[in-house]
Protein backbone atom coordinates (compact mmCIF):
# COMPACT_ATOMS: atom_id res chain seq x y z
CA UNK A 1 0.00 0.00 0.00
CA UNK A 2 1.36 3.29 -1.40
CA UNK A 3 0.32 6.78 -0.25
CA UNK A 4 -0.20 9.86 -2.28
CA UNK A 5 3.15 11.50 -2.88
CA UNK A 6 1.31 14.73 -0.74
CA UNK A 7 1.98 12.32 2.45
CA UNK A 8 5.33 11.03 1.84
CA UNK A 9 6.17 13.83 4.28
CA UNK A 10 6.45 14.47 7.85
CA UNK A 11 2.49 13.62 8.05
CA UNK A 12 3.49 10.45 7.06
CA UNK A 13 6.11 9.96 9.40
CA UNK A 14 3.62 10.75 11.98
CA UNK A 15 0.96 7.99 10.94
CA UNK A 16 1.26 6.00 14.32
CA UNK A 17 0.96 9.16 16.82
CA UNK A 18 -1.97 10.02 14.71
CA UNK A 19 -3.04 6.14 15.24
CA UNK A 20 -2.62 6.48 18.72
CA UNK A 21 -4.39 9.45 19.15
CA UNK A 22 -7.44 7.47 17.23
CA UNK A 23 -7.36 4.68 20.13
CA UNK A 24 -7.28 7.55 22.92
CA UNK A 25 -10.06 9.44 21.59
CA UNK A 26 -11.98 5.98 21.44
CA UNK A 27 -11.16 4.85 24.56
CA UNK A 28 -12.08 8.47 26.35
CA UNK A 29 -15.46 8.21 24.65
CA UNK A 30 -16.14 4.28 26.00
CA UNK A 31 -15.00 5.59 29.16
CA UNK A 32 -17.98 8.14 29.41
CA UNK A 33 -20.60 6.26 27.16
CA UNK A 34 -21.97 2.78 28.29
CA UNK A 35 -22.50 -0.24 26.05
CA UNK A 36 -21.90 2.27 23.06
CA UNK A 37 -19.19 0.48 21.00
CA UNK A 38 -20.96 0.90 18.04
CA UNK A 39 -21.99 4.29 18.44
CA UNK A 40 -18.53 5.26 18.88
CA UNK A 41 -17.08 3.63 15.86
CA UNK A 42 -19.60 4.63 13.97
CA UNK A 43 -18.65 8.45 15.31
CA UNK A 44 -15.06 7.73 14.46
CA UNK A 45 -15.86 6.39 10.47
CA UNK A 46 -17.76 9.54 9.50
CA UNK A 47 -14.78 10.95 11.13
CA UNK A 48 -12.55 9.73 8.97
CA UNK A 49 -14.27 8.83 6.44
CA UNK A 50 -15.59 12.44 5.77
CA UNK A 51 -18.97 11.69 6.19
CA UNK A 52 -22.16 12.78 7.98
CA UNK A 53 -23.98 10.45 10.94
CA UNK A 54 -27.77 10.40 11.33
CA UNK A 55 -28.62 8.91 15.08
CA UNK A 56 -32.02 8.09 15.91
CA UNK A 57 -33.45 6.79 19.33
CA UNK A 58 -35.74 7.74 21.94
CA UNK A 59 -34.85 10.80 24.51
CA UNK A 60 -32.49 9.53 27.06
CA UNK A 61 -29.89 7.38 24.61
CA UNK A 62 -26.83 9.62 24.72
CA UNK A 63 -27.02 11.03 21.40
CA UNK A 64 -26.35 14.37 22.40
CA UNK A 65 -23.94 13.99 25.24
CA UNK A 66 -22.02 11.35 22.65
CA UNK A 67 -21.34 13.91 19.86
CA UNK A 68 -20.10 16.87 22.58
CA UNK A 69 -18.11 14.38 24.48
CA UNK A 70 -16.25 13.94 20.43
CA UNK A 71 -16.28 17.26 20.37
CA UNK A 72 -14.07 17.29 23.70
CA UNK A 73 -11.98 15.78 21.94
CA UNK A 74 -11.08 17.22 19.03
CA UNK A 75 -9.54 20.45 18.14
CA UNK A 76 -12.06 22.01 16.28
CA UNK A 77 -14.32 24.50 16.06
CA UNK A 78 -17.98 22.94 17.43
CA UNK A 79 -20.87 24.72 17.66
CA UNK A 80 -24.97 23.21 18.58
CA UNK A 81 -28.39 23.82 16.72
CA UNK A 82 -31.29 23.00 18.49
CA UNK A 83 -34.28 22.53 16.02
CA UNK A 84 -37.17 24.15 16.55
CA UNK A 85 -40.44 24.56 14.08
CA UNK A 86 -39.85 28.34 13.58
CA UNK A 87 -36.33 28.15 12.95
CA UNK A 88 -35.15 29.83 9.87
CA UNK A 89 -32.13 29.82 7.73
CA UNK A 90 -30.28 32.73 9.17
CA UNK A 91 -30.16 31.29 12.25
CA UNK A 92 -27.84 28.38 11.40
CA UNK A 93 -26.12 30.04 8.08
CA UNK A 94 -25.68 33.29 9.69
CA UNK A 95 -26.66 36.97 8.15
CA UNK A 96 -25.20 40.45 6.86
CA UNK A 97 -25.57 42.68 9.75
CA UNK A 98 -25.29 46.70 9.14
CA UNK A 99 -23.00 48.36 10.81
CA UNK A 100 -23.71 52.14 11.30
CA UNK A 101 -20.26 53.06 12.50
CA UNK A 102 -18.56 52.23 9.43
CA UNK A 103 -21.64 52.54 7.18
CA UNK A 104 -21.13 48.91 5.78
CA UNK A 105 -22.66 45.63 6.17
CA UNK A 106 -20.69 43.15 7.60
CA UNK A 107 -21.50 39.40 7.82
CA UNK A 108 -21.81 37.32 11.08
CA UNK A 109 -21.09 33.52 10.56
CA UNK A 110 -23.69 31.04 11.66
CA UNK A 111 -22.80 28.08 13.60
CA UNK A 112 -23.13 25.59 10.25
CA UNK A 113 -19.18 27.34 10.05
CA UNK A 114 -17.51 25.62 13.05
CA UNK A 115 -16.00 22.39 12.07
CA UNK A 116 -18.19 19.88 14.18
CA UNK A 117 -22.00 20.45 14.18
CA UNK A 118 -24.57 19.15 16.07
CA UNK A 119 -28.27 19.16 14.45
CA UNK A 120 -30.38 18.13 17.36
CA UNK A 121 -33.82 17.06 16.72
CA UNK A 122 -33.12 17.71 12.73
CA UNK A 123 -36.90 16.40 11.84
CA UNK A 124 -38.19 19.65 13.77
CA UNK A 125 -36.53 21.93 11.91
CA UNK A 126 -38.70 23.55 8.95
CA UNK A 127 -38.07 22.32 5.14
CA UNK A 128 -36.03 25.91 4.65
CA UNK A 129 -33.63 25.17 7.20
CA UNK A 130 -33.05 21.94 6.13
CA UNK A 131 -32.69 22.93 2.54
CA UNK A 132 -30.15 25.35 4.04
CA UNK A 133 -28.34 22.16 5.73
CA UNK A 134 -28.63 19.86 2.76
CA UNK A 135 -26.60 22.88 0.67
CA UNK A 136 -23.72 22.46 3.95
CA UNK A 137 -23.58 18.87 3.64
CA UNK A 138 -23.90 18.11 0.21
CA UNK A 139 -21.40 21.03 -1.20
CA UNK A 140 -19.73 22.11 1.84
CA UNK A 141 -20.32 25.71 1.38
CA UNK A 142 -23.18 27.77 2.36
CA UNK A 143 -24.53 30.51 0.43
CA UNK A 144 -25.76 33.85 2.02
CA UNK A 145 -27.17 36.92 0.61
CA UNK A 146 -26.19 35.37 -2.86
CA UNK A 147 -22.85 35.04 -2.01
CA UNK A 148 -21.49 31.63 -1.00
CA UNK A 149 -18.65 31.23 1.17
CA UNK A 150 -16.83 27.86 1.50
CA UNK A 151 -17.25 25.77 5.09
CA UNK A 152 -14.16 24.64 7.20
CA UNK A 153 -11.85 21.83 5.20
CA UNK A 154 -12.53 19.64 7.83
CA UNK A 155 -16.94 19.72 8.09
CA UNK A 156 -18.81 16.79 10.34
CA UNK A 157 -22.76 17.32 10.85
CA UNK A 158 -23.76 14.76 13.40
CA UNK A 159 -27.65 15.15 13.32
CA UNK A 160 -30.72 13.60 15.73
CA UNK A 161 -33.65 12.68 15.62
CA UNK A 162 -37.08 11.43 17.57
CA UNK A 163 -39.16 8.80 16.62
CA UNK A 164 -41.37 8.85 19.24
CA UNK A 165 -43.24 12.47 18.77
CA UNK A 166 -44.23 12.68 15.80
CA UNK A 167 -46.43 15.89 16.21
CA UNK A 168 -44.97 19.33 14.52
CA UNK A 169 -42.14 17.89 12.70
CA UNK A 170 -41.12 17.92 9.24
CA UNK A 171 -39.19 14.36 7.85
CA UNK A 172 -36.30 14.64 6.15
CA UNK A 173 -36.85 14.12 2.26
CA UNK A 174 -35.20 10.97 0.82
CA UNK A 175 -32.45 13.29 -0.58
CA UNK A 176 -31.01 14.70 2.49
CA UNK A 177 -31.15 11.30 3.92
CA UNK A 178 -29.11 10.20 1.44
CA UNK A 179 -26.11 12.78 2.47
CA UNK A 180 -25.97 11.08 5.79
CA UNK A 181 -23.18 8.17 5.23
CA UNK A 182 -24.49 6.30 8.08
CA UNK A 183 -28.24 6.35 10.08
CA UNK A 184 -27.61 4.65 13.10
CA UNK A 185 -30.41 3.31 15.51
CA UNK A 186 -30.12 3.49 18.99
CA UNK A 187 -32.13 0.92 21.56
CA UNK A 188 -33.00 0.99 25.13
CA UNK A 189 -30.48 -0.73 27.19
CA UNK A 190 -30.76 -3.86 28.94
CA UNK A 191 -31.06 -3.61 33.25
CA UNK A 192 -27.36 -4.36 33.86
CA UNK A 193 -26.28 -1.76 31.01
CA UNK A 194 -29.15 1.02 32.82
CA UNK A 195 -26.76 -0.02 36.20
CA UNK A 196 -23.65 0.77 34.92
CA UNK A 197 -25.91 4.31 33.36
CA UNK A 198 -26.27 5.29 36.85
CA UNK A 199 -23.06 4.63 38.33
CA UNK A 200 -21.70 6.62 35.74
CA UNK A 201 -24.04 9.51 36.27
CA UNK A 202 -23.39 9.52 40.06
CA UNK A 203 -19.47 9.08 39.56
CA UNK A 204 -19.80 12.22 37.52
CA UNK A 205 -21.72 14.17 39.58
CA UNK A 206 -19.23 13.84 42.99
CA UNK A 207 -15.67 14.16 40.49
CA UNK A 208 -14.62 16.82 38.16
CA UNK A 209 -15.04 15.05 34.70
CA UNK A 210 -11.48 13.60 33.78
CA UNK A 211 -9.78 15.34 30.99
CA UNK A 212 -9.93 14.39 27.12
CA UNK A 213 -6.71 12.67 25.68
CA UNK A 214 -4.22 14.69 23.37
CA UNK A 215 -6.70 16.67 20.84
CA UNK A 216 -6.63 15.58 17.59
CA UNK A 217 -6.32 18.74 15.07
CA UNK A 218 -7.66 19.36 11.70
CA UNK A 219 -4.23 18.73 10.38
CA UNK A 220 -3.79 15.03 12.00
CA UNK A 221 -7.79 14.40 11.00
CA UNK A 222 -6.70 14.77 6.95
CA UNK A 223 -3.68 12.45 7.68
CA UNK A 224 -6.11 9.63 9.13
CA UNK A 225 -8.13 10.36 6.24
CA UNK A 226 -5.81 9.80 3.57
CA UNK A 227 -4.25 7.03 5.10
CA UNK A 228 -7.47 5.41 5.42
CA UNK A 229 -8.32 6.20 1.94
CA UNK A 230 -5.52 4.33 1.00
CA UNK A 231 -6.57 0.97 2.70
CA UNK A 232 -6.80 -1.88 0.37
CA UNK A 233 -9.82 -2.67 -1.14
CA UNK A 234 -10.05 -6.36 -3.20
CA UNK A 235 -11.56 -6.97 -6.26
CA UNK A 236 -13.95 -9.29 -4.65
CA UNK A 237 -14.34 -7.20 -1.89
CA UNK A 238 -15.82 -5.11 -4.24
CA UNK A 239 -17.76 -7.22 -5.97
CA UNK A 240 -19.35 -8.41 -2.68
CA UNK A 241 -20.22 -4.47 -1.94
CA UNK A 242 -22.20 -3.93 -5.69
CA UNK A 243 -23.45 -7.34 -5.30
CA UNK A 244 -25.49 -6.09 -1.92
CA UNK A 245 -26.33 -2.77 -3.44
CA UNK A 246 -27.36 -3.92 -6.54
CA UNK A 247 -29.36 -6.94 -5.40
CA UNK A 248 -32.46 -4.89 -4.39
CA UNK A 249 -32.52 -3.95 -8.20
CA UNK A 250 -32.52 -7.36 -9.60
CA UNK A 251 -36.27 -8.72 -9.01
CA UNK A 252 -35.58 -11.91 -10.28
CA UNK A 253 -33.13 -11.86 -7.17
CA UNK A 254 -34.82 -12.35 -3.87
CA UNK A 255 -38.13 -11.78 -5.81
CA UNK A 256 -40.11 -11.37 -2.09
CA UNK A 257 -37.96 -9.13 -1.01
CA UNK A 258 -37.52 -7.22 -3.73
CA UNK A 259 -41.38 -7.31 -3.97
CA UNK A 260 -40.92 -4.79 -0.79
CA UNK A 261 -38.63 -2.37 -1.82
CA UNK A 262 -39.97 1.22 -3.83
CA UNK A 263 -36.43 2.51 -4.56
CA UNK A 264 -32.75 0.44 -3.76
CA UNK A 265 -30.00 2.62 -2.70
CA UNK A 266 -28.23 4.83 -5.69
CA UNK A 267 -24.09 4.18 -6.37
CA UNK A 268 -24.44 6.92 -3.85
CA UNK A 269 -25.12 3.64 -1.33
CA UNK A 270 -21.94 1.79 -3.03
CA UNK A 271 -19.22 4.60 -2.44
CA UNK A 272 -20.29 4.84 1.10
CA UNK A 273 -20.22 1.86 2.08
CA UNK A 274 -17.09 1.06 0.54
CA UNK A 275 -15.57 4.36 2.19
CA UNK A 276 -16.97 3.57 5.49
CA UNK A 277 -15.55 -0.18 5.45
CA UNK A 278 -12.16 0.92 4.86
CA UNK A 279 -12.29 3.60 7.72
CA UNK A 280 -13.43 0.73 9.72
CA UNK A 281 -10.22 -1.51 8.54
CA UNK A 282 -8.05 1.27 9.04
CA UNK A 283 -9.13 2.11 13.04
CA UNK A 284 -8.57 -1.55 13.32
CA UNK A 285 -5.38 -0.83 12.64
CA UNK A 286 -5.32 -3.33 8.86
CA UNK A 287 -4.34 -1.75 6.00
CA UNK A 288 -7.40 -3.86 4.06
CA UNK A 289 -10.90 -4.25 3.84
CA UNK A 290 -12.49 -7.24 5.09
CA UNK A 291 -15.76 -8.72 4.03
CA UNK A 292 -16.85 -8.55 7.84
CA UNK A 293 -16.05 -4.58 7.87
CA UNK A 294 -18.90 -4.59 4.65
CA UNK A 295 -21.40 -6.71 7.00
CA UNK A 296 -21.34 -4.91 9.80
CA UNK A 297 -21.99 -1.70 8.53
CA UNK A 298 -24.27 -2.38 5.19
CA UNK A 299 -27.14 -2.04 7.55
CA UNK A 300 -26.32 1.74 8.78
CA UNK A 301 -25.00 2.77 5.39
CA UNK A 302 -27.88 1.28 3.08
CA UNK A 303 -30.86 1.15 5.07
CA UNK A 304 -31.95 4.74 4.63
CA UNK A 305 -31.17 5.24 0.98
CA UNK A 306 -33.74 2.01 0.76
CA UNK A 307 -37.50 3.02 0.75
CA UNK A 308 -40.19 0.67 0.94
CA UNK A 309 -43.47 -0.16 -0.83
CA UNK A 310 -46.43 1.01 0.79
CA UNK A 311 -47.29 -2.16 1.24
CA UNK A 312 -44.64 -3.29 3.40
CA UNK A 313 -44.84 -0.30 5.70
CA UNK A 314 -48.21 -0.70 6.20
CA UNK A 315 -47.41 -4.77 7.23
CA UNK A 316 -44.72 -2.83 9.63
CA UNK A 317 -41.73 -3.57 7.73
CA UNK A 318 -38.63 -2.32 8.08
CA UNK A 319 -35.88 -1.31 5.68
CA UNK A 320 -33.11 -2.36 8.50
CA UNK A 321 -34.98 -5.64 8.46
CA UNK A 322 -34.60 -5.94 4.34
CA UNK A 323 -31.05 -4.97 4.29
CA UNK A 324 -30.14 -7.36 6.58
CA UNK A 325 -32.36 -9.95 5.04
CA UNK A 326 -30.06 -9.42 1.82
CA UNK A 327 -27.10 -9.54 3.35
CA UNK A 328 -27.86 -13.41 4.61
CA UNK A 329 -29.05 -13.69 0.74
CA UNK A 330 -25.55 -12.18 -0.54
CA UNK A 331 -22.72 -14.30 -0.24
CA UNK A 332 -19.33 -12.74 0.30
CA UNK A 333 -17.53 -14.50 -2.14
Amino acid sequence: MTLPESLQSSEHLQSSAVSTRLADVKRFLLDHLVCADALVERLLIGMIADGHILLEGAPGLAKTRAAKLLARALDLSFARIQCTPDLMPADITGTSIWRPDRGVFEFAAGPIFHSLLLVDEINRAPPKVQSALLEAMAERQATVGGETRALPDVFMTVATQNPIEQEGVFPLPEAQLDRFMLHVELTLPDAASERRILDLVEREAFHDPPAPPALLNAREIGVARAEANAVFLSPAVKDYIVRLVTAPRDRSFAPELAARIEHPASPRGTLALAAAAKARAYLAGRDHVVPDDVAELAVDVLSHRTILSWRAQAEGETARRVVRAYLDAVEPA
